[in-house]
């Protein structure tokens, strides 16, 4: 279930279900039986339960939750505030099902509690949380009591994963259908705790109709264009990567971004070096080439054979008029680029002449900004929410943007985008980027589309740091892809989605 629904996305879900035949009724008592049986499954030996209802549906989830954890023999507090005659048709006829008593939403509801059901807010929460429910949600997160939210945490936006207000701090999060982006994304995976994903009567028919074009980032997404080597493979049917060295003081970056092409299966890796770096580099590489590229000219010379059909440029470069020439020089080849670091820097305050080249030409090209990057080419998108500025920045630089961070978004020009959850802390460590650029080059070289392979290439270099772990420095990381990789193809293929994008 790779799609994620915004939270406009999921109400035309439950829309469709219910012209569909389904009832919505149905709907919402599945959904708070399903917020139950967690409390149930996790706290088999609590006794009382405080279920925090909200003024819509996600408050009628909870009066179901409420009622059916009452017949399970908990103790069973509920919080309401409101008029019931004012909920939803649905969320009304719930609350007139639940027999127990109403109490206020003031922070003394939390008296006694074992658990907490946070049925406030859901998804689609379009306004800042404040108030005296800002206060009852610091109160709960203060308690240290454990809490299962339905759908999302309240006050986190489902769709951007921001924080309106404040925002619940769940253990574990019960949610419908299919994940909203807001569960992956920062910070709301991190008030999310553990997400369960429950089946509550939608077919899946109904995303035919959505065409949802947001995927969480997991092998299923690209596992099937993953381009394993062939019986009959040779070096040369498995690509030539280039990668572009800085000046001797600055050599390292671009020889990890090569081990990371190297080890993620290109078939032949070369540094094209400065010439006062080449005793450097070849001194520290055995299966990597050298090769000598002083400037433009030379980088131009070098990738008249096409057989070098992936270049990245970037890491340790240098920022300058230089970078910049030898850029403009590798977007005139037939090769697939990825820009990195010191590239991407070297466009800051006007990236239009590196726009107009990416949109001159057919081959793919993928920027790697952090957000400090990012910023600098697209300083007006820099606000937007991170799913959004990456889609932006995509469509308007006609490349793929992989936008780096604990939740990496890749986002394709037509708007297609995933969302990576596997990863570690222990890749906050200098280098690790670079690694990964080489990754994402190493698949390109093969062939990998644009999509599939910049969404494997993260969410490999995120399950080696994760399988790593303390102690992690990039070096590292290209050591750890003969195990990762080894798993990969011994579970079970599953067909992917990106085939196309």
């Amino acid at each position: 279930m790779l799609e994620l629904l915004t939270a406009e996305e999921m109400g035309r879900a439950d829309r469709l279900a219910i012209e569909g035949g389904v009832p919505g009724a149905t709907l919402m008592e599945n959904a708070g039986r399903a917020v139950a049986e967690e409390v149930a499954r996790r706290f088999p030996d609590k006794e009382t339960v405080v279920v925090l209802c909200g003024p819509g549906n996600n408050g009628g989830d909870g009066f179901v939750a409420a009622r059916c954890l009452t017949e399970r023999g908990y103790k069973v507090r509920l919080g309401f505030d409101g008029d019931e005659a004012r909920l939803p048709e649905d969320a009304g006829a719930m609350a007139k099902r639940f027999a127990g008593a109403r109490e206020p939403l003031r922070p003394d509801i939390l008296a006694g509690a074992d658990v907490v059901v946070d049925a406030l807010f859901g998804a689609g929460l379009a306004r800042p949380i404040e108030g005296k429910l800002a206060r009852l949600i610091e109160r709960v997160n203060a308690s240290g009591l454990p809490v299962v939210a339905v759908d999302v945490p309240s006050g986190i936006d489902g769709t951007t994963g921001e924080v309106r207000g404040v925002a619940v701090r769940a253990a574990t999060t019960v949610t419908f259908f299919r994940l909203k982006p807001g569960h992956l994304l920062l910070p709301g995976r991190t008030h999310c705790g553990e997400v369960t994903l429950a089946d509550i009567g939608i077919p899946d028919a109904v995303l035919a109709a959505i065409r949802p074009n947001t995927f969480a980032n997991e092998p299923a997404l690209w596992l099937a264009q993953f381009p394993w080597p062939k019986e009959e493979s040779h070096k040369y049917a498995r690509g030539h990567a280039v990668v572009v060295s800085g000046p001797a003081f600055s050599t390292g970056a671009a020889r990890l971004g090569a081990r990371g092409a190297l080890r993620i299966g290109a078939g032949l890796v070369t540094v094209a070096s400065p010439r006062d770096a080449i005793l450097v580099n070849a001194a520290q590489l055995t299966a990597i080439m050298v090769r000598e590229a002083d400037d433009a000219r030379g980088l131009k010379s070098l990738l008249a054979d096409q057989r070098k059909n992936a270049v990245l440029i970037g890491p340790g470069v240098g920022v300058g008029d230089r970078t910049k020439e030898m850029i403009l020089a590798a977007l005139g080849s037939e090769a697939a680029i990825v820009l990195d670091a010191d590239a991407l820097t070297s466009f800051a305050g006007d990236p239009r002449p590196l726009f107009a080249a990416v949109a001159s030409r057919d081959a793919p090209v993928v920027l790697t900004p952090h957000d400090g990057e990012f910023a600098r080419l697209f300083g007006d998108l820099a606000s937007l929410p991170k799913l959004e500025r990456a889609r932006q920045a995509a469509s308007r630089s006609g490349a793929i943007i992989v936008l780096k961070g604990a939740d990496t978004v890749v986002a394709v020009p037509d708007g297609a985008a995933s969302i990576n959850a596997t990863t570690s802390p222990w890749l906050a460590t200098a280098g690790t980027g670079d690694v990964l650029g080489g990754m994402i080059l190493g698949l390109l070289a093969q062939g990998m589309p644009r999509f599939a392979g910049a969404s494997a290439a993260v969410w490999l270099h995120g399950a080696a740091a994760k399988d790593f772990g303390p102690g992690l420095i990039a070096e590292d990381l290209p050591e750890m892809l003969p195990k990762v990789l080894r798993e990969l193809r011994a579970g079970p293929l599953r067909a992917g989605g990106a085939a196309d994008l």
